[in-house]
């Protein structure tokens, strides 16, 4: 008897700093932590939309002994906090530094791939949101469906990303994909 796999889910992975949250860079404070505009807003209604949003970001400040894990992992609970209950579905982090060649380490796509596995993803159903080009070329070479930049860096950055969208702010991002 054939059975039938259950249809993977789709996703928005999501970049933190400077995407979800201000960058103050190497933030290791729970105190630091400040929403960016129309984010509280829009994840909800992406989420009502049947898509699992997922944090994928590099934290080199931990490889480069800055603050140690447990300080990210506070700083992720406020973040989670703030957003309210139930919105984040899962965090993958990359603690390598840009001098450590890593598969995980955006630009690279492995937070996206190891995701995928986990959760039931379909990338090609799925988007990438970050601000920086790392963030745009790591959803690239997953293969997701569209790759979307917003946030500090990300107008600045538009020619060479590849990115399919440059936000000018969060409800653009979702408007975006709750469109396509």
């Amino acid at each position: 008897m054939d059975r039938e796999k259950p249809a993977l889910g789709k996703a928005i992975f999501l970049d933190r700093d400077g995407t979800l949250m201000k960058d103050v860079g190497y933030c290791s404070q729970p105190e630091q932590v400040e929403l960016l505009d129309g984010v509280c807003d829009q994840l909800p209604r992406l989420k009502k939309a049947g898509f699992k949003l997922i944090i994928v970001t590099n934290q080199s400040g931990i490889g480069r002994g800055y603050f140690a894990e447990e300080d990210f992992r506070a700083v992720q609970r406020e973040l989670e906090k703030q957003l309210g209950p139930g919105i984040i579905d899962a965090t993958y982090f990359c603690a390598d530094t840009p001098q450590r060649e890593s598969t995980r380490r955006k630009p690279n796509p492995g937070m996206l791939l190891e995701a995928a596995t986990d959760l039931g993803i379909d990338l090609g159903q799925s988007y990438m949101v970050g601000d920086k080009v790392s963030d745009a070329e790591a959803g690239i070479r997953a293969g997701v469906r569209a790759t979307i930049l917003f946030g500090t860096d990300a107008a600045s950055k538009a020619l060479e990303s590849g990115a399919t969208l440059i936000a000018k702010d969060f409800a653009e991002v979702a408007e975006f994909i709750l469109g396509g």
